[in-house]
């Protein structure tokens, strides 16, 4: 895949500074010098020590990615919610991990995903995940197609410029709500649990924003955006005040209310994209058994 820019400083600037600032990794720029890339000014080829001048075009070159043989292909098809030559995103389904595991090493989004841009023939056939979701959580899920995009959208994560929304059903004290609240206790490891977390002193800093969309006496459906990334954030939050998600059997949820799993769905994502910069925003309603439970909820 190629790349280019017109370079518009006033002043002279070395390549690998230049490309640098655009989110070309220095294991990137080894991969197009050692792995059949190449590195072009103007038409001509150069090497990352050249000292770009104004208006000048710099290409770069970056060779295909290989499949990782050791990832299996699964048929199972996706359901596609926004694709171009640079970005994938699915809808997850309930009880689909993520990626492979060292005892489960198919049946995961990667692995369709993985058959997918083989069967397509795709030039570059790593699967690269951006976001990911707990097993039992639905939604929108983010690829990137080739490492570059990775590397771009990776520094924007980074950042905090990629909004993930998820939508809730919770129980419990669900009249302690208020319309739009911040959680921001601390989540530490539960002791003696290699997966289960717990709020505490000694945790990392967390925030979860939400909004109280419905309430009924027994449950309440909530939006939620979240400003940090720990494990089980929201399950483990929501738990904290009270009123954790239903079907959470993990975290005390109600498991009466009709659902087998952690009532948790991530509905919305917005990013503006690193090549086009134009905002991406993808919005799925709620998973069908999450949607069945709020429908009973409000009649």
């Amino acid at each position: 895949m190629i790349f280019s820019w017109t370079y518009a400083e006033s002043e002279p600037q070395q390549i690998k500074y230049f490309l640098k600032a655009q989110g070309i990794s220095r294991g990137l720029l080894a991969k197009v010098k050692f792995q059949g890339g190449h590195i072009s000014v103007n038409g001509t080829t150069q090497n990352v020590l050249y000292y770009l001048q104004p208006d000048e075009v710099l290409a770069i070159e970056i060779p295909d990615e290989k499949e990782h043989e050791t990832l299996l292909r699964d048929e199972t098809p996706l359901e596609i919610i926004f694709e171009d030559d640079h970005y994938l995103i699915v809808n997850k389904p309930y009880d689909v991990a993520s990626i492979p595991a060292q005892y489960h090493p198919n049946g995961t989004m990667a692995n369709r995903v993985k058959h997918y841009i083989c069967e397509q023939g795709y030039k570059d056939q790593v699967v690269h995940v951006v976001t990911r979701l707990d097993r039992d959580t639905t939604g929108l899920m983010l690829f990137a197609k080739h490492g570059f995009a990775h590397a771009m959208l990776d520094q924007e994560l980074r950042n905090k410029r990629v909004v993930k929304k998820y939508q809730a059903l919770v129980g419990g004290a669900v009249d302690s709500l208020k319309e739009h609240d911040t959680i921001t206790l601390k989540i530490e490891r539960e002791p003696g649990s290699i997966l289960k977390r717990q709020t505490g002193p000694n945790g990392l800093e967390s925030k979860t924003e939400y909004w109280l969309m419905e309430k009924t006496n027994k449950s309440a459906l909530v939006d939620i955006q979240l400003h940090t990334g720990r494990t089980h954030q929201i399950r483990v939050h929501f738990e904290a005040i009270g009123c954790p998600l239903l079907g959470d059997d993990m975290y005390h949820g109600d498991l009466s209310q009709g659902i087998e799993r952690q009532a948790l769905h991530c509905g919305e994502l917005i990013f503006t994209h690193p090549f086009t910069k134009e905002v991406v925003h993808c919005q799925l309603p709620l998973a069908p058994d999450m949607s069945v439970v709020y429908n009973q909820m409000v009649e």
